[in-house]
């Protein structure tokens, strides 16, 4: 528990207004910018039969379908895509939610609430997402061989991820709703 607290705390210490903004600036370009392109490139490369990673939900029958589905180069697309792009994106999205609701909470909350902790859900989800990297990369990497086990984990890994990105954008909004609350409390 200590160490989480560590963290929390450090990641509260490099979050100053400049480097929430850059974070943000980052953010909006590259959601403008690359994942469009990557999104196209990776439709293509599936042939449309659809992402784990972008599954909320989906079984480990429904992995192997779309490794049959995208041929030896389509699978080759996705392990190289989960190794270049799917490791900075989480890297992105990371960067602007720890700051951003580490900058807010400072300002919507006391130096000892708990809410000072909501700054570790995004650190998780993007924890979750290298899991989720790895797993479906390994059953694309051995296919047709099965990868038991692994199968099983890639599906939870999605789910989890994903769960935990939610609850980053929720935490977001309510450490941006206490930071308002907490200024037009202080200018009353």
């Amino acid at each position: 528990m200590h160490t989480w607290r560590n963290i929390s705390d450090r990641v509260h210490g490099i979050s100053k207004g400049w480097v929430t903004l850059l974070a943000l600036a980052v953010f909006v370009l590259f959601m403008v910018f690359v994942l469009p392109a990557e999104s196209r490139r990776a439709g293509e490369d599936s042939g449309g039969a659809g992402s784990p990673d972008t599954s909320l939900f989906y079984t480990p029958a429904d992995l192997y379908r779309m490794a049959e589905s995208y041929g030896e180069a389509g699978r080759s697309a996705y392990v190289r895509a989960r190794f270049t792009f799917d490791l900075v994106w989480p890297a992105v999205y990371t960067f602007f939610l720890v700051t951003a609701i580490s900058w807010l909470c400072r300002r919507a909350f006391s130096a000892d609430s708990l809410w000072q902790r909501a700054n570790l859900a995004p650190l998780l989800a993007a924890l979750l997402d290298l899991l989720e990297n790895l797993s479906p990369s390994l059953v694309m990497i051995r296919y047709p061989a099965r990868t038991a086990v692994i199968d099983v984990l890639a599906p939870l890994f999605t789910v989890t991820k994903w769960s935990l990105v939610g609850v980053s954008f929720v935490l977001l909004l309510i450490a941006l709703g206490g930071a308002i609350w907490a200024r037009v409390r202080r200018q009353a």
